[in-house]
This record gives structure tokens, C-alpha cells and sequence, in this order.
């Protein structure tokens, strides 16, 4: 199971990085994207004891209080966390997006269409 997260957090790795290199904006905020969800499964794979089936999630009568019978909170949270701020990050980064092409016809990074960057001596 492990080699499948980690094989999973690779190529969302991988693929965000490569659509961060893309000239597009919308390519960038997908690449963003991806990164942030290989964050989120990086962060709640490193959490203390791994992924961890058949734990309570909350303090049970009759079992032992301590982390060896619970499944840790603290990653859950910060994911879930993440995640929220993801979503409005991505929700601002369209809206600035959409703006910035209305006002200068292009979603180029660089504000040039690849067209007008050839003729440029």
C-alpha cells in the first residue's frame, strides 16, 4: 500500500511541476493544484503512525488512552485544513485569471502570445 501512495504522490509531483513550466495560465493553476494534493497525501502519509486501519478515531471506554490504539488527529486536520485553503486559493487564482485575460487577450504567463515573442528581434 505504501509503494502505491508513494508512487501516487510522484507523479502528481511530477505532473504539477510539468504544468507549472507551461507558458498557460490555466496550465499553472492546474499544475498549483496537483502540487498542493501531493502536499495534502505527503503530509497525511507522514503522519506518526502511517496509515492506520481498524483504530478509533475518538477516545472509546474500555480501550487504552494512548496513541497506540488511536488513530492520530493531527494530520486529518492539517489535510483537511489544507484542502479548504486549496480550494479558495484555486477559486482567487481563476477569478485573477479570467480578469487578466479579459484585459489583456491573452492567458500567456508572460503576457505575449507565442506568435508576437518570434517576431521580437
Amino acid at each position: 500500500m505504501e509503494i502505491i501512495l508513494a508512487l501516487g504522490i510522484g507523479v502528481l509531483t511530477s505532473a504539477g511541476v510539468w504544468l507549472l513550466l507551461r507558458p498557460r495560465t490555466f496550465q499553472l493553476i492546474i499544475g498549483l493544484s496537483l502540487l498542493s494534493y501531493a502536499v495534502n497525501l505527503f503530509i497525511f502519509s507522514m503522519s506518526r503512525q502511517g496509515l492506520m486501519i481498524g483504530k478509533e478515531p475518538v477516545i472509546k471506554e474500555g480501550v487504552l488512552a494512548n496513541l497506540q490504539h488511536y488513530a492520530d488527529p493531527l494530520p486529518q486536520a492539517l489535510v483537511l485544513t489544507a484542502i479548504v485553503i486549496g480550494f479558495a486559493m484555486t477559486a482567487l487564482f481563476l477569478v485573477v485569471l479570467l480578469a487578466s485575460r479579459g484585459m489583456a487577450g491573452t492567458d500567456h504567463v508572460d503576457g505575449i502570445r507565442a506568435r508576437d515573442a518570434q517576431e521580437m528581434p
